[in-house]
Protein backbone atom coordinates (compact mmCIF):
# COMPACT_ATOMS: atom_id res chain seq x y z
CA UNK A 1 0.00 0.00 0.00
CA UNK A 2 1.08 3.54 -0.64
CA UNK A 3 2.00 5.95 2.14
CA UNK A 4 -1.19 7.95 1.63
CA UNK A 5 -3.32 4.77 1.86
CA UNK A 6 -1.57 3.78 5.12
CA UNK A 7 -2.04 7.28 6.48
CA UNK A 8 -5.75 7.29 5.55
CA UNK A 9 -6.20 3.88 7.19
CA UNK A 10 -4.50 5.07 10.36
CA UNK A 11 -6.66 8.18 10.48
CA UNK A 12 -9.88 6.19 10.04
CA UNK A 13 -9.22 4.22 13.24
CA UNK A 14 -10.83 5.82 16.26
CA UNK A 15 -8.22 7.91 18.12
CA UNK A 16 -7.10 6.91 21.60
CA UNK A 17 -6.71 9.63 24.20
CA UNK A 18 -3.26 9.65 25.70
CA UNK A 19 -4.40 10.43 29.20
CA UNK A 20 -7.18 7.89 29.67
CA UNK A 21 -6.29 5.19 27.15
CA UNK A 22 -9.96 5.09 26.09
CA UNK A 23 -11.28 4.88 22.56
CA UNK A 24 -13.42 7.81 21.48
CA UNK A 25 -16.65 6.85 19.75
CA UNK A 26 -16.75 7.62 16.04
CA UNK A 27 -18.50 10.85 15.14
CA UNK A 28 -22.21 10.56 14.34
CA UNK A 29 -23.11 10.31 10.66
CA UNK A 30 -24.06 13.58 9.00
CA UNK A 31 -27.79 14.33 9.00
CA UNK A 32 -29.85 13.33 5.99
CA UNK A 33 -29.53 15.99 3.28
CA UNK A 34 -32.17 16.00 0.52
CA UNK A 35 -29.81 18.01 -1.71
CA UNK A 36 -27.69 14.85 -2.11
CA UNK A 37 -30.54 12.67 -3.40
CA UNK A 38 -31.35 11.84 -7.05
CA UNK A 39 -33.17 14.56 -8.94
CA UNK A 40 -30.69 17.37 -8.31
CA UNK A 41 -29.77 18.14 -11.92
CA UNK A 42 -29.23 21.09 -14.21
CA UNK A 43 -30.78 23.49 -15.02
CA UNK A 44 -32.90 23.67 -11.84
CA UNK A 45 -30.49 22.06 -9.39
CA UNK A 46 -32.20 21.21 -6.11
CA UNK A 47 -35.94 21.44 -6.87
CA UNK A 48 -37.91 22.26 -3.73
CA UNK A 49 -39.41 25.69 -4.46
CA UNK A 50 -41.59 25.74 -1.34
CA UNK A 51 -38.99 24.31 1.06
CA UNK A 52 -40.92 21.23 2.18
CA UNK A 53 -37.86 18.95 2.50
CA UNK A 54 -35.82 19.55 5.62
CA UNK A 55 -32.28 18.45 6.42
CA UNK A 56 -32.47 15.46 8.76
CA UNK A 57 -36.07 14.50 7.88
CA UNK A 58 -35.48 11.39 5.79
CA UNK A 59 -38.94 9.93 6.41
CA UNK A 60 -40.68 13.15 5.35
CA UNK A 61 -38.49 13.40 2.26
CA UNK A 62 -39.27 9.79 1.33
CA UNK A 63 -43.01 10.46 1.60
CA UNK A 64 -42.71 13.59 -0.57
CA UNK A 65 -40.50 11.82 -3.15
CA UNK A 66 -43.02 8.97 -3.44
CA UNK A 67 -45.78 11.51 -4.07
CA UNK A 68 -43.61 13.42 -6.57
CA UNK A 69 -42.88 10.26 -8.55
CA UNK A 70 -46.51 9.12 -8.58
CA UNK A 71 -47.83 12.53 -9.59
CA UNK A 72 -45.14 12.83 -12.24
CA UNK A 73 -45.97 9.43 -13.71
CA UNK A 74 -49.68 10.22 -13.77
CA UNK A 75 -49.01 13.62 -15.35
CA UNK A 76 -46.83 12.08 -18.07
CA UNK A 77 -49.66 9.69 -18.97
CA UNK A 78 -52.27 12.47 -18.76
CA UNK A 79 -50.34 14.83 -21.04
CA UNK A 80 -49.68 12.03 -23.53
CA UNK A 81 -53.33 10.96 -23.38
CA UNK A 82 -54.57 14.50 -23.94
CA UNK A 83 -52.58 14.62 -27.18
CA UNK A 84 -53.26 11.01 -28.26
CA UNK A 85 -57.06 11.25 -27.97
CA UNK A 86 -57.04 13.71 -30.85
CA UNK A 87 -55.55 11.11 -33.21
CA UNK A 88 -57.05 7.77 -32.19
CA UNK A 89 -59.72 6.16 -30.03
CA UNK A 90 -60.87 2.68 -29.07
CA UNK A 91 -63.18 1.74 -31.94
CA UNK A 92 -66.88 1.17 -31.24
CA UNK A 93 -66.50 2.20 -27.59
CA UNK A 94 -65.14 5.74 -27.60
CA UNK A 95 -65.59 6.70 -31.27
CA UNK A 96 -67.84 9.68 -30.66
CA UNK A 97 -66.67 10.78 -27.24
CA UNK A 98 -65.55 14.40 -27.46
CA UNK A 99 -61.90 15.36 -27.01
CA UNK A 100 -60.58 17.29 -24.04
CA UNK A 101 -62.09 17.39 -20.57
CA UNK A 102 -65.65 16.59 -21.71
CA UNK A 103 -64.37 13.08 -22.47
CA UNK A 104 -64.26 12.45 -18.72
CA UNK A 105 -67.99 12.93 -18.11
CA UNK A 106 -69.73 12.52 -21.48
CA UNK A 107 -71.29 9.40 -23.06
CA UNK A 108 -69.09 6.33 -22.79
CA UNK A 109 -66.20 8.47 -21.56
CA UNK A 110 -67.65 8.52 -18.05
CA UNK A 111 -67.53 4.70 -17.94
CA UNK A 112 -63.96 4.73 -19.17
CA UNK A 113 -63.09 7.28 -16.50
CA UNK A 114 -64.68 5.15 -13.76
CA UNK A 115 -62.73 2.11 -14.97
CA UNK A 116 -59.51 4.13 -15.07
CA UNK A 117 -60.01 5.37 -11.50
CA UNK A 118 -60.74 1.83 -10.26
CA UNK A 119 -57.68 0.47 -12.07
CA UNK A 120 -55.45 3.20 -10.61
CA UNK A 121 -56.84 2.51 -7.12
CA UNK A 122 -55.95 -1.18 -7.55
CA UNK A 123 -52.41 -0.30 -8.60
CA UNK A 124 -51.99 2.23 -5.79
CA UNK A 125 -53.44 0.17 -2.94
CA UNK A 126 -52.65 -3.42 -3.89
CA UNK A 127 -50.22 -4.00 -6.74
CA UNK A 128 -47.59 -1.28 -6.36
CA UNK A 129 -47.11 -0.59 -2.67
CA UNK A 130 -43.94 1.09 -1.44
CA UNK A 131 -41.17 -1.14 -0.08
CA UNK A 132 -39.18 0.56 2.71
CA UNK A 133 -36.08 -1.38 1.63
CA UNK A 134 -36.08 0.20 -1.84
CA UNK A 135 -35.81 3.73 -3.16
CA UNK A 136 -39.12 5.61 -3.41
CA UNK A 137 -41.02 4.63 -6.53
CA UNK A 138 -38.90 1.55 -7.25
CA UNK A 139 -41.31 -1.30 -8.01
CA UNK A 140 -38.72 -3.60 -9.51
CA UNK A 141 -37.97 -4.27 -13.15
CA UNK A 142 -40.92 -6.31 -14.48
CA UNK A 143 -39.70 -6.15 -18.10
CA UNK A 144 -36.08 -6.97 -17.26
CA UNK A 145 -34.69 -3.87 -18.99
CA UNK A 146 -32.08 -3.15 -16.26
CA UNK A 147 -32.33 0.62 -16.77
CA UNK A 148 -33.23 1.72 -13.24
CA UNK A 149 -30.00 3.58 -12.58
CA UNK A 150 -29.22 7.11 -11.35
CA UNK A 151 -29.41 8.61 -14.84
CA UNK A 152 -32.83 7.08 -15.52
CA UNK A 153 -34.13 8.14 -12.10
CA UNK A 154 -33.01 11.73 -12.77
CA UNK A 155 -34.69 11.69 -16.18
CA UNK A 156 -37.91 10.32 -14.72
CA UNK A 157 -38.00 12.98 -12.00
CA UNK A 158 -37.30 15.84 -14.42
CA UNK A 159 -39.76 14.59 -17.04
CA UNK A 160 -42.39 14.09 -14.33
CA UNK A 161 -41.86 17.63 -13.03
CA UNK A 162 -42.26 19.03 -16.54
CA UNK A 163 -45.31 16.85 -17.20
CA UNK A 164 -47.04 18.11 -14.04
CA UNK A 165 -46.80 21.67 -15.37
CA UNK A 166 -47.80 20.53 -18.88
CA UNK A 167 -50.87 18.62 -17.69
CA UNK A 168 -51.94 21.52 -15.47
CA UNK A 169 -51.55 23.88 -18.43
CA UNK A 170 -53.58 21.62 -20.73
CA UNK A 171 -56.41 21.39 -18.18
CA UNK A 172 -56.37 25.13 -17.42
CA UNK A 173 -56.41 26.06 -21.11
CA UNK A 174 -59.19 23.55 -21.82
CA UNK A 175 -61.28 25.01 -19.00
CA UNK A 176 -60.66 28.57 -20.19
CA UNK A 177 -61.03 28.10 -23.95
CA UNK A 178 -63.04 24.90 -24.29
CA UNK A 179 -60.45 23.58 -26.75
CA UNK A 180 -58.70 20.22 -26.44
CA UNK A 181 -54.90 19.94 -26.19
CA UNK A 182 -54.30 19.77 -29.94
CA UNK A 183 -56.92 22.42 -30.78
CA UNK A 184 -54.94 24.79 -28.56
CA UNK A 185 -52.17 24.50 -31.17
CA UNK A 186 -54.56 25.72 -33.88
CA UNK A 187 -55.62 22.34 -35.29
CA UNK A 188 -59.28 21.86 -36.22
CA UNK A 189 -61.52 19.61 -34.09
CA UNK A 190 -60.54 15.95 -34.22
CA UNK A 191 -61.57 14.19 -37.46
CA UNK A 192 -62.57 11.19 -35.37
CA UNK A 193 -64.90 13.35 -33.30
CA UNK A 194 -66.52 14.66 -36.47
CA UNK A 195 -67.11 11.13 -37.71
CA UNK A 196 -64.66 11.33 -40.61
Amino acid sequence: RSNSARMAASISVAPVTEEEGEVKPPPPPPPFDPKLEPGVTEPLGYFDPLGFSKVGDEEGFRRLRCAELKHGRVAMMAAAGAVAQYFFRLPLVFDFVPTGLPAVYTDNGKYGSAFLIAFCAFLELIAWTEDPDREPGNYGDPLGLNIYDLDMRNRELNNGRFAMFAAAGIVAADLYTGKSAMEQFGLPPSPIEQGL
